[in-house]
Parts: C-alpha cells; sequence; structure tokens
C-alpha cells in the first residue's frame, strides 16, 4: 500500500482518509506556516501492515508541497519523523525530537 489519498478537512482541522470503510485521521492545529499534528486515530479494524506509515507520509508529503513546517506533538508521529530522517528538513529552527 502505497501513497494514501488524503483529504485535508479544515473545518475539523484534520487530515482524513477511509480504508475499508473506515476513517482514519490525523488532528492537527496550525499557525504561523506551521503545522502541529496532535492526534493519529487509526480504527482498531484496521490491520493492513504499514499503513500508518503510509498515511502519515502522505500527509506529510502534503504539507510539504505547501512548503509548511510541521511540529510533531503525537507521539506516533514524532517516533515515525525519528525513524525517518528525510523529513527532518520539514521541523521549524529549534525543534527537535
Amino acid at each position: 500500500m502505497n501513497n494514501v489519498i488524503i483529504k485535508d478537512n479544515a473545518f475539523l482541522r484534520q487530515f482524513e482518509t477511509t480504508i475499508n470503510g473506515h476513517l482514519a485521521k490525523i488532528e492537527y492545529s496550525s499557525q504561523e506556516r506551521k503545522v502541529f499534528l496532535t492526534k493519529l486515530v487509526v480504527p482498531e479494524e484496521v490491520d493492513q501492515e504499514g499503513f500508518k506509515e503510509d498515511f502519515i507520509k502522505s500527509v506529510l508529503n502534503h504539507i510539504q508541497e505547501q512548503n509548511l513546517r510541521v511540529v510533531p506533538t503525537s507521539p506516533q508521529i514524532a517516533g515515525f519523523l525519528r525513524k525517518n530522517r528525510q523529513y527532518k528538513e520539514m521541523l521549524p529552527v529549534g525543534i527537535r525530537i
């Protein structure tokens, strides 16, 4: 599974995708050209190998295309960024994970 199709639901401030009829989402807030990724919610029914990583990658790529910075406040997303250093340049100056 690659390239998850995401929707930016600005009203609810979350990136969303549907998988097997279930909604997965990453909640966020934004401030001064930074996107704070606050919570990753993947339904228990979704147990596909690698789905979370593909979902996070799709959201980060979407944010990167908009030339925004990302601040991971969710432990799962921060852990993903620690393992995938290619996204390190998306962090604002002074933010370390």
